[in-house]
């Protein structure tokens, strides 16, 4: 965890209490409580006595971001510009399913990953984001929407695997049955393929979905999109070790470029490096996201593309659009600062 005056937001109940000794242990639990689920400030505690909130003051801070913009699109998709209490800005998308509201969120303020088709990267990594950060962008976000939210993915701003310890903090309070009580199974975790971070997320045993973003079968067409590309097969090697780990299939995410990574015998590539092995196969429909140098692949093209991986096995769905006209969608998010 990071330095400083104390975060309270990411602290777990035994932190709270090493911090607070000569409290008694059920007022910590009901901060921890206030915490958790979203307090702006110290007056909305209002089951605790005045004296304790003041001392809470003392000793910390809260997680509070203002949301400085909140967009909503046809579809009911929901974008929010978060102000960060050190002036930085992240966004988090709120997305409606027929299984429930999904959120989402940034776990860095930036990204030095340097993906070619991402908005993310630009301006590169600023800081990474603290736990409290990532859990006031779900508990906020259900306040700005009005929606209660049942899922989160760590896909917004950010390489969640560079920022594991916050991210897996993060994960741990998410469940807490003090907290918001969201199973580690309602939660998605994107990574563009840090070997490291891959191997220890498998020894954390958290049972989450990983979801890898892999975006071409070859190493020439996947360094010239990810620069930080560790080798096609050195990656599908470390997912393979996280299933056989924890028993999780992973998904494999897939941009969809034009005349760059969708034609056919890419396709049947993919779909023999993923054959036998438990894998699926996400294909997301490219979204502009102000570079200028990809385009979104045909209709068609994405059909074929489709059948010719699953021709090999791997189950395969095509991503839905949602929130493109607010730069909601997936590659369009933006470390904004207004």
């Amino acid at each position: 965890m990071t330095g400083g005056p104390a975060e309270l937001v990411s602290r777990t109940p035994e932190e709270l209490r090493a911090l607070l000794p000569e409290v008694p242990a059920y007022r910590v639990g009901q901060a921890f409580r206030w915490l958790q689920k979203g307090a702006r400030a110290f007056d909305e505690m209002t089951d605790l006595p005045l004296s304790f909130r003041a001392r809470l003051a003392e000793l910390g801070h809260l997680t509070a971001p203002t949301a400085a913009r909140c967009q909503t699109a046809r579809d009911g998709t929901a974008k929010i510009l978060w102000r960060l209490s050190d002036g930085q800005g992240v966004e988090s998308v709120l997305m409606r399913y027929r299984h429930g509201n999904t959120v989402c969120l940034s776990t860095q303020a930036g990204c030095r990953q340097g993906c070619a088709f991402c908005a993310s990267t630009v301006g590169g990594l600023i800081r990474n984001l603290t736990a409290g950060e990532m859990l006031a962008q779900v508990t906020g976000t259900a306040r700005e929407v009005g929606v209660p939210v049942s899922g989160v993915v760590l896909m917004g701003i950010g390489e969640p695997l560079d920022n594991l310890d916050e991210v897996e903090r993060f994960v741990r309070l998410l469940a807490h049955p003090d907290g918001l009580r969201m199973s580690p199974r309602r939660v998605s975790l994107s990574t563009c393929g840090l070997i490291d971070g891959i191997d220890r997320l498998a020894a954390a045993a958290l049972p989450l979905t990983l979801s890898v973003s892999l975006h071409a079968p070859d190493d020439g067409t996947r360094t010239r999109l990810m620069p930080g590309n560790p080798g096609v097969s050195v990656l599908l090697d470390a997912c393979r070790r996280y299933f056989k780990a924890t028993g999780r299939r992973v998904s494999y995410e897939y941009i969809l470029l034009r005349d760059v990574n969708d034609t056919e015998d890419r396709a049947h590539l993919l779909g023999r490096l993923l054959a036998g092995t438990p894998a699926h196969v996400n294909l997301i429909p490219y979204n502009p996201a102000g570079r200028g140098e990809f385009r979104p692949s045909r209709p068609d093209q994405v059909r074929c593309f489709a059948a010719a991986v699953a021709s090999h096995g791997p189950s395969v769905t095509c991503r839905r659009r949602l929130g493109q006209e607010i730069d909601a969608a997936c590659g369009q998010l933006r470390r904004q600062i207004e």
